[in-house]
């Protein structure tokens, strides 16, 4: 049989750190795995891949390939010396034979047994495989990730718990709902984990867009007189001046006070008056006396 070199199915050069062999399999796993690849062809090479890996990635393995193959080039023939299947590993017969029957004849006779009983390689420790499947490949997994819209707004690192483990996410300045964060090797079988954005409903702001919106309560009084009045944003405390004979449910526009970004958004501020109750008697009188002085009629204005 032929000599596989499985450096070059992976990419890499036989002196590669394990790092660079990972990373070269993952990103041929991906690019071949029949789920995403219908392309022919892409089956048989993406079991090449696995097999590749499956060597290389075992340090034991790999010392031993490296000692046979290294007078052997790929497209020549090969034939293992007396013996080699059975002896050098600490892994059991009936794993080499399971790991064999997923993979070619050139692994099989290397590491442990051939592909069929009556295939002629019986001294290596031939025998009749059951079928296995695909070796699995590195695959994506998601999660959800709510933050306050403070945790948006000045971005920076945070903690989060994903099965059992902590992991520290950077949260990008200004990142906004539906978006998504990756984070490399954390998903499953050495894939990616991507966590969708989702904000967790605020006491004091709503967000659309890049825009915040507050509703900031007032005294009749000072609807009426004006005031300079503190306004809470994600950024901090800010003077709002408010004008004579302000009506609830005036809108005042903060700009530049939403989230940052490229443009940044702007706060709007939505005014509304809240009436003080009556306690007493005087408090009464003193309605009364507001009713007295001002002919006013709001339904007709």
């Amino acid at each position: 049989m032929q000599y596989k070199d499985y450096y070059k199915t992976l990419g890499v050069d036989r002196s590669a750190k394990p790092d660079e062999i990972k990373r070269a399999f993952r990103k041929l796993a991906r690019e071949y795995h029949p789920d995403r690849n219908k392309s022919k062809g892409a089956e048989e090479k993406f079991k090449e891949i696995n097999e590749a890996h499956e060597v290389l990635n075992d340090p034991e393995k790999r010392r031993a390939y490296d000692e046979l193959g290294a007078n052997w080039k790929s497209g020549q023939r090969f034939t293992p010396p007396p013996g080699w299947s059975t002896g050098g590993f600490s892994s059991s017969n009936q794993r080499r034979r399971e790991e064999a029957s997923s993979f070619s004849d050139f692994f099989a006779q290397m590491f442990g047994g051939g592909t069929r009983a009556n295939d002629g390689f019986a001294g290596f420790g031939g025998f009749e495989p059951p079928p296995q499947p695909h070796a699995r490949a590195p695959k994506d997994s998601r999660a959800r990730l709510s933050l306050t819209l403070e945790d948006a707004y000045n971005g920076g690192q945070k903690a989060i718990t994903v099965n059992g483990r902590t992991l520290n996410v950077r949260i990008p300045k200004g990142i906004t709902a539906g978006k998504s964060i990756r984070l490399a090797k954390q998903g499953s079988h050495g894939g990616d984990l991507l966590l969708e954005v989702e904000f967790a409903k605020h006491p004091h702001f709503e967000l659309e867009g890049a825009d915040i919106y507050h509703v900031l309560k007032i005294a009749p009084w000072e609807a009426a007189l004006g005031a300079k009045l503190p306004v809470p944003t994600l950024g901090g405390t800010v003077e709002l001046s408010l004008p004579p004979n302000t009506q609830s449910g005036r809108k005042m526009r903060l700009k530049g006070r939403g989230m940052p970004g490229a443009v940044a958004g702007d706060q709007f501020v939505t005014v509304q008056i809240v009436i003080p109750p009556t306690k007493t008697d005087a408090d009464k009188a003193f309605y009364q006396s507001m009713a007295d002085r001002f002919a006013f009629d709001p339904r007709t204005v």
